[in-house]
């Protein structure tokens, strides 16, 4: 059995995996975990002060950015896609948290990312 702590749509939960041999995996536990847990920001930080203007955009999954949709310098709404992350077989759009002006992209189409993983800078409208 082992514990992974995951986090959908902004609720943190700890899920408990059994690995049973010749089958899939079985979740046999969900519970809200006792505390947050923190981003490895070090992974993502910025490089330097250019880059820490904004309002970082996360992806919400491990995949491979399949398309850059917003480029340096234009507009962006909030709840519009950024970017398009493929990942088991899907195509899932990462959003905009915020209105405004993207100020970085921070990966290129055809890189591969971790979940929590900061991929654009949005400058607040």
């Amino acid at each position: 059995m082992k514990t992974y702590i995951i986090k959908v749509n902004g609720k943190v939960y700890e899920v408990e995996v059994e690995k049973k041999e010749g089958a899939s995996a079985t979740v046999t536990n969900i519970a809200p975990a006792a505390a947050p847990v923190p981003h490895a920001e070090t992974k993502n930080a910025p490089a330097s002060g250019a880059e820490a203007a904004g309002v970082p955009v996360e992806c919400g999954a491990t995949g491979k950015i399949w398309k850059i949709v917003k480029a340096e310098g234009e507009k962006v709404a909030k709840g519009e896609a950024v970017v398009i992350l493929e990942s088991m077989k899907m195509e899932i759009p990462v959003v905009s948290p915020v209105e405004g002006t993207v100020t970085r992209v921070l990966v290129t189409e055809g890189s591969d990312v971790e979940s929590g993983k900061r991929i654009a800078l949005v400058e607040p409208k």
